[in-house]
């Protein structure tokens, strides 16, 4: 089995339970290793390393080919994300009309860089190349939702109530 990158200390705790349901679901013909890695990601919010290392042996792959699959799809995730995930939209239409300062409010109040998650796991935010909503430059999509016309004051007001609801 090759080694991958991705570090064993990302799941501590990994519990093999829902894994084993979906390895022994019978969805271990060839062909099934994105569908096998969507439904464990769907099940612990992300691919721990044991996860891959589950899969592949149930699969009888490399490692190295479970990671490679697992990296090359950007739904794939390897370390846990936040409750809420928070996609600023960086297209043309949302960077001319202000996606760079919204950045800026957004990553300031939540105190999350881009591309990373909170240390409490409460909060993820990441830039996007376009969320296919131009007319209502610049947009945000939180948990899905989509929050357009965005000026830096309405960022932060959007912040601070997803801050609230977090706290409750």
């Amino acid at each position: 089995m090759s080694e991958c990158s991705c570090t064993s200390s990302q799941s501590p705790e990994f519990d093999a339970t829902a894994l084993e349901a979906i390895l022994s679901s019978g969805s271990t013909v060839e062909g099934a290793l994105v569908p096998i890695l969507q439904a464990s990601q769907d099940a612990y919010g992300y691919l721990p390393r044991p996860a891959l290392e589950m899969i592949a042996r149930s699969l009888r792959l490399p490692l190295a080919e479970v990671y490679g699959v697992a990296t090359f799809y950007a739904q794939f995730h390897l370390e846990p994300r936040g409750k809420h995930i928070v996609r600023i939209c960086h297209g043309t239409a949302c960077h001319v009309r202000g996606a760079t300062e919204i950045t800026d409010v957004i990553v300031g109040e939540l105190g999350v860089e881009v591309g990373s998650t909170s240390e409490d796991l409460s909060f993820t935010v990441e830039s996007v190349a376009c969320v296919g909503c131009c007319g209502l430059a610049p947009v945000v999509l939180i948990d899905g939702e989509t929050h357009g016309g965005l000026s830096t004051q309405a960022a932060r007001r959007i912040v601070s109530k997803l801050q609230r609801e977090q706290t409750q």
